[in-house]
């Protein structure tokens, strides 16, 4: 190699160390002031961002505060309304229960009966009892069922109801037969409750001749069965046909003061033919008859538009209707039970009396007297209107028991106020299943079921804000 280049290369080493010498110490000496330049940068923002959060948290914390205000005074006004809707909400998860029950034992084909007593082939009679599914045969099927005999109800549900013996359908004691027995019925029985009538004003004249052919017609059907079958036939026939009474108090003796051509006399006369009819054919084919004249009862189960003293003042009551009186008031009633109308039934038809025997309660009220009563026992504040008089209203009405108490041992046990109570909580019961059919839209009425929707959703907005 050449001197002069080797020189030249030496130099250019050198300078190069130089240079990068250079470099490297000025990197040495401005590095540390900027890194503290950059470090007390750091330390600044670091500053800043804990300022910040902290104002933020402060922020959030405020309105934390403020919307846990705002949800304690919207969860007050909720709350406020909220057991009105629980108690909505419980009736509607009852009935949905229970229609889920039934259903579930429809499907299944089991049905809860109540308990019965068993009897043997030879002490279980057949029983016919017409008229079955109404006020007083619904509970006289009640009686018998538990007694454990085989039952048959006839009925052609002018006034009767199934709701009143629908916990017996299926049983095997029981069977169920839609018919008017205006027309021959052909059965194998051993005895005959026959009580098929209309028995209250307002549905004895809605079709008088309906009636009187019903109390004739159907009685001739009835005797004529119980003469082919050879059954003993227990007629029920009513105070009714002693009319407006002159002797007072009434016993089976007096024949009674009728008009025969009045409102009333459709019913009237039409249980006055029928007694006729009972002994007519005990006479001539030796029928065994019994006739119970049966004196005004109340209790579960009277329908609620038949027109009665009993029903009318509890459901004006109940409702703070005016209590409506026909006449002064001053017009006398006595009033059973209907449990001790059924016992009084059961004994007369298993007595050896074939004649007739007043079943009543003595006890003997006003008719304003007993609407104060169930007013005090209602609590209402119902006003007592007065009214004209109705068309042969009977003036005075009280049993002479004598003869039920000598001859088949019979005399009323339930107090009229025990009686009184059991029969408005019944009342109560219908009205509120009236209210919540209506609220269910049972008739399409189209608010109803709004009101409800709106409900509902408003119960869910506060269980779902409770729950959150």
């Amino acid at each position: 190699m050449p001197k002069n280049n080797f020189v030249f290369s030496k130099k250019m080493k050198l300078f190069t160390l130089t240079v990068i010498g250079v470099v490297i110490g000025s990197f040495v000496v401005v590095s540390p002031h900027k890194e503290d330049s950059k470090s007390k940068s750091l330390t600044f923002s670091s500053e800043q961002e804990k300022e910040h959060r902290r104002a933020q948290e402060e922020e959030d914390s405020k309105l934390a505060d403020s919307r846990q205000q705002s949800g304690m005074e919207d969860t007050a006004v909720q709350q406020a309304s909220l057991p009105n809707l629980n108690s909505m909400k419980e009736q509607y998860d009852k009935q949905i229960s229970d229609l889920l029950k039934r259903v579930s034992e429809l499907e299944t084909g089991h049905k809860k009966h109540p308990a019965v007593q068993f009897l043997t082939y030879k002490d279980k009679k057949r029983i016919l009892v017409t008229g079955g599914a109404g006020f007083v045969g619904s509970h006289l099927v009640d009686a018998l069922m538990f007694q454990g005999h085989e039952v048959t109800v006839l009925d052609n549900f002018f006034t009767g109801r199934k709701k009143n013996i629908e916990h017996w359908i299926g049983h095997e004691n029981f069977e169920l037969i839609h018919h008017d027995i205006v027309n021959p019925i052909y059965i194998e029985v051993d005895e005959i409750y026959h009580l098929a009538s209309p028995a209250s004003p307002p549905h004895y004249m809605f079709n008088p001749v309906k009636t009187l052919k019903t109390n004739t017609m159907g009685t001739i059907n009835v005797l004529g069965l119980a003469k082919r079958v050879h059954a003993k036939v227990l007629f029920a026939s009513t105070s009714e046909v002693y009319g407006d009474p002159e002797q007072h108090p009434q016993d089976e003796e007096y024949w009674g003061h009728v008009n025969p051509i009045g409102p009333r006399a459709c019913y009237d006369e039409g249980k006055r033919v029928a007694e006729t009819l009972c002994y007519s054919f005990a006479k001539q084919d030796h029928v065994e008859v019994r006739v119970a004249r049966i004196f005004n009862t109340y209790g579960p189960r009277m329908h609620m538009s038949d027109g009665r003293v009993v029903s009318n003042f509890i459901l004006q009551s109940l409702q703070n209707e005016p209590i409506t009186i026909y006449g002064a008031g001053n017009q006398t009633r006595s009033f059973q039970y209907v449990s001790d109308l059924v016992d009084g039934l059961l004994a007369l038809m298993n007595s050896n009396y074939s004649l007739p025997v007043n079943i009543g309660n003595p006890e003997e009220h006003t008719i304003l007297s007993f609407a104060e009563i169930i007013r005090n026992l209602i609590g209402t504040s119902s006003k007592i209107v007065m009214l004209p008089k109705m068309e042969d209203d009977p003036q005075r009405r009280k049993p002479n028991i004598t003869r039920a108490l000598t001859y088949i041992g019979w005399q009323p046990k339930v107090g009229m106020l025990d009686g009184l109570n059991r029969t408005i909580e019944y009342f109560k019961a219908e009205l509120s299943h009236a209210k919540r059919k209506e609220s269910f839209n049972v008739y399409g009425h189209s608010a109803s079921k709004k009101s409800l929707d709106q409900d509902l959703a408003k119960f869910s907005d506060i269980k779902r804000h409770n729950t959150l």
